[in-house]
């Protein structure tokens, strides 16, 4: 059996949707991602949960971040080093975007 990666479809909000309330990006997860991808493309900067109580991962205006949640493990002893299924990822703003939007991808 050959190993393959997939690309989950793209969850995204646009800045309408945003505010100084978490707001949900996208639906829960069906699979489980091994990496995350949370871009921002709006003019203002924000924070990501995936609890929507608790301000965790920070992303400028226009930049984003990666997470491989498996880069170093070993695959031999151990391959569920993942997100679950169904996490759901929140957004709220930290300055008040003007446009864009943001965006979640995963790979499982």
């Amino acid at each position: 059996m050959v190993a393959r990666a997939y690309i989950d479809e793209i969850r995204s909000l646009g800045f309408a949707g945003i505010s100084a309330v978490y707001a949900v990006v996208g639906s829960v997860s069906t699979v489980p991602p091994r990496i995350v991808h949370i871009s921002n493309n709006t003019m203002g900067d924000m924070f990501f949960t995936d609890d929507n109580t608790v301000d965790k991962i920070f992303v400028k205006s226009g930049s984003f971040v990666l997470y491989d949640i498996q880069a170093n493990i070993n695959p031999q002893f151990d391959d569920k080093y993942v997100l679950p299924i169904g996490v759901q990822f929140y957004v709220k703003q930290i300055t008040a975007p003007t446009s864009g939007s943001v965006y979640i991808t995963y790979l499982y």
